[in-house]
């Protein structure tokens, strides 16, 4: 009986026992488990850059481009024939000459003796018609002695005298031509000019109509400029005396000259569509400020390939931003909050990468210039400069939320 109430007891001891065992196990296994380490709280606020706006009065400019030619070319013809007995030392491809200077010189001497034989003619023709003016100065000497009857105008000698005038005349033509063709022996320049071509030697014969060379003249460059219709409504007066800064390079080194607009050509071109102002620059060569001469002055050569800026109208307050920042007329800017904010432009014209902005930015706005994943007007956002002074504005607020919770409880 005894042992058979033991075994009882053992039997309800033995489940309260295994539990309290149990018990005592995961107490220790919890123990040894280490809590989870608390993750870093991570900042998402995106970082951007950001550009400063500069307001300022924005002389506009419209660019062209162009090739510098002489304002004056001319092919210079031989009107008289002969042969080649001079030639100037400046008459080479490249040498400069002064109006008036001669160049060739076309054997003179038929053309001399053809003068003194209508100076002869002249001389002869002269005294025909002084003798015929004594003729009828007799002739009318003598009717007047006659009255019964009248005189012709064949008895008074007249139509003799009209032809002896008239054979003077043909002399005096005969005259003139003569010594205009001996003057034509003379190949001059008609201008200041470069020559840029030669096409006789000495010794040479040249009939009427021979091309002896060609003549570029020095006194003014002209660059034809093309400017797109729609860029002329930026331009003063169509651009008509508006300045122009020329850029090109002589012996490899990028220079710059000063030029005016002295024309339109007044029609659009039906290849390119494009209107061309033609723009001047006197004395390229500098051949008429040797002695006032600068250093950094140099010519402009025929030939040579330029681009142009056309000085255009004037605005009081405009700034500039780049075009891939502008989306429907619209800019990203940073507002004093650090936020995100979308500000409407008015964009004046559009120049290469850059757009001209005329109205809806202020002196001193910041243009986000760093791409946004994903943007939306108003978000948070911050500086590289001001990123430190973010995160300890958010750990001051996280310290103080559960001291406001403590005090609600």
């Amino acid at each position: 009986m005894a042992e058979s109430k033991k075994g009882r007891i053992l039997q309800k001891l033995l489940p309260i026992l295994i539990l309290i065992i149990g018990v005592v196990f995961m107490g220790m296994f919890s123990g040894m488990k280490q809590p989870p380490a608390e993750k870093e709280k991570v900042d998402n606020t995106p970082i951007v850059a950001v550009q400063e706006v500069e307001v300022s009065p924005l002389m506009l400019e419209v660019k062209s481009y162009g090739v510098v030619k002489p304002k004056f070319e001319t092919e210079l013809i031989s009107q008289v024939s002969g042969q080649i007995v001079e030639l100037s030392d400046a008459f080479v491809r490249g040498g400069f000459v002064k109006e008036g200077e001669l160049l060739a010189r076309i054997d003179p001497s038929d053309y001399e003796a053809a003068l003194i034989e209508a100076q002869a003619s002249l001389a002869t023709a002269k005294a025909g018609l002084e003798q015929e003016k004594a003729q009828a100065k007799v002739a009318e000497e003598e009717w007047k002695r006659i009255t019964n009857a009248s005189p012709t105008e064949l008895s008074l000698r007249k139509p003799q005298l009209a032809q002896e005038i008239a054979r003077v005349k043909a002399a005096q033509a005969a005259v003139l031509r003569a010594e205009r063709n001996l003057e034509r022996t003379q190949v001059k320049a008609p201008y200041d000019a470069m020559i840029e071509m030669r096409n006789i030697g000495l010794g040479a014969f040249v009939n009427m109509g021979s091309r002896l060379g060609k003549v570029l003249g020095t006194d003014v460059a002209e660059i034809r400029l093309p400017v797109p219709d729609s860029q002329l409504q930026f331009l003063i007066d169509q651009g008509i005396a508006a300045k122009v800064e020329l850029e090109g390079k002589f012996s490899g080194q990028p220079m710059t000259w000063h030029a005016h607009v002295a024309r339109s050509e007044g029609v659009i071109d039906g290849e390119s569509r494009m209107s061309y102002l033609v723009a001047e620059v006197s004395d390229p060569y500098l051949l008429g400020l040797v002695e006032n001469i600068d250093e950094n002055t140099t010519p402009l050569r025929f030939g040579s390939y330029v681009n142009a800026k056309i000085q255009g109208q004037e605005i009081a307050q405009a700034t500039t931003v780049p075009r891939y920042l502008v989306s429907d007329s619209r800019v990203p800017i940073l507002n004093e909050e650090l936020k995100l904010q979308y500000v409407d432009i008015t964009i004046l014209r559009q120049d290469g990468a850059q757009v001209v902005v005329s109205h809806g930015l202020n002196q001193g706005d910041r243009i986000i210039t760093s791409a946004l994943d994903f943007p939306v007007d108003g978000m948070q956002l911050a500086l590289p400069s001001n990123k430190t002074d973010l995160e300890e504005k958010e750990a001051v607020e996280e310290e103080q939320e559960p001291q406001i919770a403590s005090n609600e409880g």
